[in-house]
């Protein structure tokens, strides 16, 4: 069992999960953030020993996502003085569907390092934690490849499967990739949140190039829209972004947590509910 465990992105969608289930479970963990002691930064390389002083194992999420560029050295990087630091046990968060990110788990995999690699598709939260919540909100939600179906994963069910692998060396050497049970459209989605919270949310299919330029006009910044655009064309194009698989219940011995009860619970907190004055 790994005692000391570093949360790399440890305030993130799915490291803070991590970081909760790890403290009730009375395991030693360090934060890697901006604002923890020591501090971590993908920026500040120099840190990073410090950082790793003292731990077993590293749970590693890179942001924005490791399908970008400078992603792969980051990566190299990180391994490389984790070697050096010791570590026993690397899980990386990686993207199901997405070839670059799969040059950044090969490095990870022949690191000499015990790991487990953790391939998750598009997460529930992405509708209420991030870039779709601000047209949900608005009531109008516009995006491309409204026929792609997607099995959403939920961050909780993420975070458990960190958990269980980070604690158990039966999963070295394995890669896991998450889904959720059954696989919806855009369309579907937004049908069943606008139920869930008793409010009319229009759905529209545009293209990708309207998509493009509608970011770009409300000022996004270039790297994020190139992210989005990779998503939008290399992830969900890829044929095996749509299949489901039973890995959340081979780990974990329960099914993945459906979408509507996601729904369900999310629309409960009023995340979703428009503000009034």
């Amino acid at each position: 069992m790994q005692n000391n465990i570093l949360v790399i992105g440890g305030t993130g969608k799915t490291g803070r999960k991590v970081v909760e289930r790890l403290e009730k479970q009375n395991v030693n963990v360090c934060i890697g953030s901006r604002n923890a002691t020591p501090s971590f930064s993908w920026q500040e390389p120099d840190n990073w020993a410090a950082v790793m002083e003292g731990m077993d194992a590293v749970y590693i999420t890179f942001q924005p996502d490791l399908a970008v560029p400078g992603a792969l050295e980051a990566i190299e990087a990180i391994t490389k003085q984790a070697k050096s630091s010791n570590i026993k046990k690397v899980v990386l968060l990686s993207g199901k569907g997405e070839k670059e990110a799969e040059f950044c788990e090969q490095v990870v995999i022949h690191s000499g390092i015990d790991y487990t690699i953790i391939r998750a598709s598009w997460f529930n939260q992405n509708f209420s934690e991030s870039f779709f919540l601000a047209p949900i909100l608005a009531g109008h939600v516009a995006l491309p490849k409204p026929d792609v179906k997607v099995p959403y994963i939920d961050t909780n069910d993420i975070a458990d499967v960190a958990v269980e692998v980070l604690l158990s060396s039966k999963h070295n050497g394995k890669i896991y990739e998450l889904t959720g049970a059954r696989t919806l459209t855009f369309k579907e989605v937004i049908a069943e949140i606008a139920t869930a919270t008793n409010r009319t949310i229009a759905f529209t299919p545009i293209t990708m190039q309207a998509y493009v330029n509608a970011m770009q006009q409300q000022g996004v910044p270039a790297d994020y829209i190139w992210l989005i655009e990779y998503l939008f064309t290399e992830v969900l194009d890829n044929q095996n972004n749509a299949q489901v698989t039973n890995d959340v219940e081979k780990v974990l011995g329960r099914k993945p947590i459906d979408f509507s009860d996601y729904v369900k619970q999310t629309a409960s907190t009023g995340v979703w509910n428009i503000a009034t004055v």
